[in-house]
């Protein structure tokens, strides 16, 4: 048995970046025995490793993989920001999109990553696929769109080969279920040079392992990281409860309880994040719209201004309330819709 397996089992010691190199170099050469890829998954699924192993994780992928910065089609996006969740959690609108969708409307600079459904019914990329918004294949087209429309969704190309060797390696068996580990840790996978990173956890049991992915992040690539929970297990911010928002900057961590009744949002539950009707996406227009039902309406754009915040567009949160509402209710949001979807019209013409 692999070493780095070997480790995860018998939970004796942590798994070192050596270790993880081995194991992916196997992986790649298709050296692997039977089944040592499932126990890899099951191992780390069950348990969240510690803190050197996830780090030696990380930091065994980021290495392995061609840096976005050599072709010179991204450089650094200091001001650009990423919103996106473990997945998990009860069953709402998809409102990491819809708030990544007005923060762009209100000109925060957004990259956003994201997957097909793990837990859900219609992950981001299902939902985009249905509302006939292309995702970006290479760092060069995400760099055009950005530039062109202030956001862009960035395609698979930003994750590390790897992970779609394991899955294949477990095949017939379906990595959504075996996969939780990298559903969870997915947000701290993408490379993309964005600086600054929102990520809504679900569940608190992940929250540990978690704030050391997010320092591992701000301190290897100087990104602001916020950990985002709630009472409720949502994987985003509540606009009718308290949210823990813990950050990490600079070396440093922090943490502050944004409140929603403090900004002036009223009451709700997490039945009025779920999609009024039939058609989950005529629901997600609807509330882009200003036609939802309210409570959702708030806490898209209050998703929508911590991206603003963090994206440094303005520090102030009533402004950046203010300015979502607005680009919700002047159909901004939707206005942006049309142009993203003309974009990929353009490209599949071509």
């Amino acid at each position: 048995m692999h070493a780095a397996v070997a480790a995860l089992i018998a939970q004796d010691r942590p798994v070192e970046a050596g270790d993880w190199h081995a194991f992916w170099d196997r992986l790649h050469d298709g050296g692997l025995r039977r089944g040592e890829a499932v126990a890899l998954l099951a191992s780390l699924s069950t348990r969240m490793p510690d803190r050197v192993t996830l780090g030696a994780l990380l930091g065994s992928l980021a290495e392995r993989r061609p840096r976005h910065g050599e072709s010179g089609a991204m450089g650094s996006l200091p001001h650009a920001v990423n919103v996106v969740g473990t997945g998990g959690g009860p069953p709402t609108l998809n409102i990491s999109t819809a708030a990544a969708l007005t923060a762009a409307a209100m000109g925060t600079r957004v990259v956003k990553t994201g997957s097909r459904a793990y837990t859900s019914s219609l992950g981001s990329v299902d939902l985009l696929e249905r509302l006939g918004i292309g995702l970006t294949t290479s760092y060069e087209e995400t760099a055009d769109v950005l530039d062109r429309c202030g956001i862009a969704f960035a395609g698979p190309f930003v994750y590390p080969a790897e992970l779609s060797l394991l899955a294949r390696s477990v095949l017939p068996l379906d990595v959504r279920k075996l996969g939780r580990f990298v559903n969870a840790v997915g947000p701290f996978l993408a490379d993309m040079p964005v600086g600054a990173q929102v990520t809504g956890v679900s569940d608190p049991r992940l929250v540990p392992g978690l704030r050391d992915a997010a320092r591992h992040t701000a301190d290897r690539t100087g990104r602001t990281v916020w950990l985002c929970t709630n009472e409720r297990g949502a994987d985003e911010l509540l606009g009718f409860v308290p949210n823990r928002v813990r950050t990490y900057e600079g070396g440093g961590e922090d943490e502050f309880t944004l409140d929603p009744a403090a900004l002036g949002l009223g009451a709700g539950s997490l039945e009025d994040l779920r999609p009024v009707g039939g058609d989950p996406v005529e629901g997600f227009l609807d509330v882009l719209a200003g036609q939802g039902r309210p409570a959702a309406e708030e806490t898209v754009c209050l998703n929508a201004a911590a991206l603003a915040v963090t994206g440094r567009l303005t520090g102030d949160w009533h402004a950046a309330l203010g300015a979502a509402r607005a680009v919700v209710r002047d159909g901004a949001v939707l206005a942006l819709i049309e142009r993203l979807r003309a974009g990929k019209r353009a490209v599949t013409r071509a």
